[in-house]
């Protein structure tokens, strides 16, 4: 008689969750995703990748579909005050797209790989001997559980790891404009330009072209700046410190959006028993180092690695956090500085990047 396949119940249809539901099911286990959500969208803004996140997408057949569709911009650009301080071409692998074009690439290669989804489906927790429970009242059995739900992971919650949670003092409005290049004048507009003004107030914008049509523009001021922090966002005090970006300013102004303060979550660990936690449950990071997508993929591909080839999924996820956590720590904890530094206006992000050892 054939064994039984294992099988992953896993809470959360993002990022991590597909990734990690993609690697199991292309193991041989059977996998099912729940997903609050009536539906299985994306509802972000954009994104970076880097090595490790690229490297994911590839060990699980979705990198042709990423790259088909984004782009890698010539420079990354920093001006600070209206004066370029860097422009830099980076010597290794990186991408910058939409998040919903990611997030359809990942569903595309879920769906090719038989994982099962199960939306309007909420979890309210789960118990180290491999128990997910649904607020329907549902109790599932599983060889593996992956708390993917978030950084209010309601795993997490329901089995009290140990947690400390730090706010910045500085949050962001993402949003997703058309291009627009040719009602911006002269310029590099191919480039991702990261613009700082210091003078009169501090506001920041990113500017990330991430294909020929669709630009990601974020918009980062302090959170005890009343206008600075409003959503939709204020036409007149972000066109005076970016007179240049002015017709992108209209467009995002008629946006609906939310303002987000930067979080970091450290959690003392990430696993109990049958069940592991991945992504922004688990490491819920700044975006500094654009590191948050990417280590939850990569660390949700190495979980399906380790449990795979071990006989025991409770000795697995120990060793595969051990595995997997320095990185994950550095960059964390990297992003949180230079976030609270505001260290990014100094230029040179290829040397800040290298320092993270990423």
């Amino acid at each position: 008689m054939m064994p039984r396949p294992r099988h992953a119940e896993i809470a959360g249809a993002g990022f991590a969750g597909l990734t990690s539901a993609i690697a199991l099911s292309q193991r041989g286990w059977t996998v099912r995703v729940h997903e609050k959500s009536n539906e299985l969208r994306e509802f972000g803004a954009g994104l970076v990748l880097w090595e490790n996140g690229l490297s994911a997408l590839r060990a699980i057949g979705a990198y042709d579909d990423v790259m088909e569709g984004s782009m890698t911009p010539p420079y990354y650009q920093t001006i600070v005050d209206n004066h370029t301080v860097s422009k830099e071409a980076f010597g290794f692998p990186w991408r910058v797209m939409t998040r919903p074009h990611l997030y359809r690439s990942l569903l595309a290669a879920a769906k090719r790989s038989g994982v099962e989804f199960a939306v309007g489906s909420e979890v309210i927790g789960a118990s180290p001997a491999g128990v997910l429970r649904l607020a329907s009242g549902t109790v599932l059995q599983a060889d593996l559980v992956v708390g993917a739900d978030g950084v209010r992971s309601r795993v997490r919650d329901s089995l009290d790891f140990e947690q400390r949670r730090q706010s910045s003092h500085d949050g962001i409005v993402r949003l997703l404009i058309p291009r627009l290049k040719d009602k911006l004048g002269d310029g590099e507009w191919d480039n991702v330009v990261d613009f700082w003004n210091f003078h009169p107030r501090f506001l920041r914008i990113l500017y990330v072209p991430c294909n020929e049509r669709e630009l990601y523009i974020a918009f980062t001021a302090p959170r005890d700046d009343a206008e600075g922090s409003r959503v939709p966002i204020d036409l007149d005090v972000w066109s005076e410190s970016f007179p240049r970006l002015r017709p992108l300013i209209e467009v995002a102004a008629t946006l609906p959006g939310r303002y987000d303060v930067y979080e970091t979550t450290v959690v003392k660990s990430w696993t109990d028993g049958k069940v592991a936690l991945v992504g922004d449950a688990a490491h819920a990071m700044t975006p500094s180092l654009a590191q948050g997508a990417n280590s939850a993929m990569f660390n949700a591909l190495a979980l399906a690695e380790d449990v795979d080839t071990a006989s025991s999924v409770e000795d697995a996820l120990p060793q595969w956090e051990k595995r997997v956590r320095p990185a994950t720590d550095r960059y964390q904890a990297h992003s949180a500085h230079l976030t609270e530094k505001r260290a990014l206006s100094h230029g040179d992000y290829a040397t800040l990047l290298q320092k993270a050892k990423l």
